[in-house]
């Protein structure tokens, strides 16, 4: 149908926002590490540990990247919750299936 948006696979784990800059962002641009830390306006370690998948894109560093790569904040947002959410989903797992929904 149009305007439906394809289903993905929800045993598949979510790319982490940093492996999209660090495997396609950054290569296409041609930028290291340090040149695009400077022009996102933070430091390179920050950045590092974004590209390695150890922090998680902020909302600060999701408005830097919007405007860095023309795409807007909440695309950032949107991949960075969908890496939560698959995580957190797995970590509570049985957890999760003993919460009764309330009577309606």
């Amino acid at each position: 149908m149009v305007g439906e948006r394809p289903r993905r696979d929800p045993e598949r784990q979510p790319v982490h926002p940093g492996a999209i800059l660090r495997e396609d962002v950054l290569p296409d641009l041609g930028l290291s590490v340090s040149a695009a830390a400077d022009r996102l306006g933070v430091s390179r370690h920050a950045l590092n540990r974004l590209l390695s998948g150890t922090a998680a894109v902020s909302p600060a560093m999701a408005l830097r990247l919007g405007r860095f790569c023309g795409n807007g904040p909440e695309v950032w947002m949107r991949l960075q919750a969908a890496y939560d959410l698959w995580h957190a989903e797995r970590a509570l797992g049985a957890e999760l299936e003993k919460i009764a929904r309330p009577a309606a």
